[in-house]
C-alpha cells in the first residue's frame, strides 16, 4: 500500500498533538496504565518543533487527516517532544554518531498498514545520504516488536521518570545500516 508522505509544517501542530494523543491512549493501553500514559503525554510524547523546523519530520495523510507521523534527527536529542526538559540540539557527526529516529505515531484506526514503515524507510533514505551509517532510537513498548521487524536491536530497558512517583518503561534500539 502507498503511503505518500509529505515533510510536516509547524501549521500541523494541533493535528499533530491530536495524533499523538490517539496514538498513545490507543495502542498505548496493551503496555501502559492510563496514568502513565497521560503523564508521558504531557512529559516526553508530543511535537517536537525542532524535527519539524530542521525538515526531517513527516506525515501521513487519508482523507486530508494526519494519520501518522515520525522522522529523523541529526542532533543529540534521543527522544521527547518540545515540553522535554532533557533537550540537546547540538549536531551529531555522521562519521561516529547514530541519527536519532524519532515521535513515530500511528492513528490506532491506521495502524500496521505500512504507514509507519513508509516513513521509517524514509528516515533512513534521508539520515543514510547525510553521512549516518547507523540508527538509535527510544522505543515505546507497542513499538518494540515493530522496530525489531525493520532491522533494530534492543538495549537494556528503561525506567523514566515522569514525575509525582510515575515511571515508563521504554527499551533504547540501535540499528547499523
Amino acid at each position: 500500500m502507498s503511503h505518500p508522505l509529505r515533510k510536516a509544517s509547524l501549521r500541523d501542530r494541533a493535528a499533530l498533538e491530536r495524533l499523538i494523543a490517539r496514538s498513545a491512549r490507543g495502542l498505548g493501553c496493551a503496555h501502559y496504565t492510563s496514568q502513565m500514559i497521560e503523564a508521558a503525554l504531557g512529559a516526553v510524547f508530543g511535537v517536537d518543533s525542532q524535527l519539524i523546523r530542521d525538515g526531517t519530520y513527516f506525515v501521513v495523510e487519508a482523507q486530508g487527516k494526519i494519520v501518522g507521523c515520525g522522522g529523523w534527527s541529526r542532533r543529540r536529542t534521543l527522544f521527547g517532544g518540545d515540553a522535554h526538559a532533557q533537550r540537546d540540539a547540538a549536531e551529531l557527526d555522521p562519521a561516529k554518531d547514530a541519527a536519532k529516529m524519532r515521535a513515530f505515531f500511528v492513528d490506532p484506526a491506521h495502524a500496521r498498514k505500512g504507514i509507519a514503515t513508509a516513513i521509517l524507510e524514509r528516515c533512513e533514505a534521508e539520515a543514510r545520504a547525510r553521512g549516518f551509517a547507523r540508527f538509535e532510537l527510544m522505543a515505546a513498548l507497542p513499538g518494540i516488536e515493530f522496530y525489531r521487524s525493520r532491522g533494530y536491536v534492543p538495549g537494556v530497558p528503561v525506567q523514566y521518570p515522569l514525575g509525582s512517583g510515575v515511571t515508563i518503561e521504554f527499551v533504547p534500539m540501535a540499528k547499523a545500516s
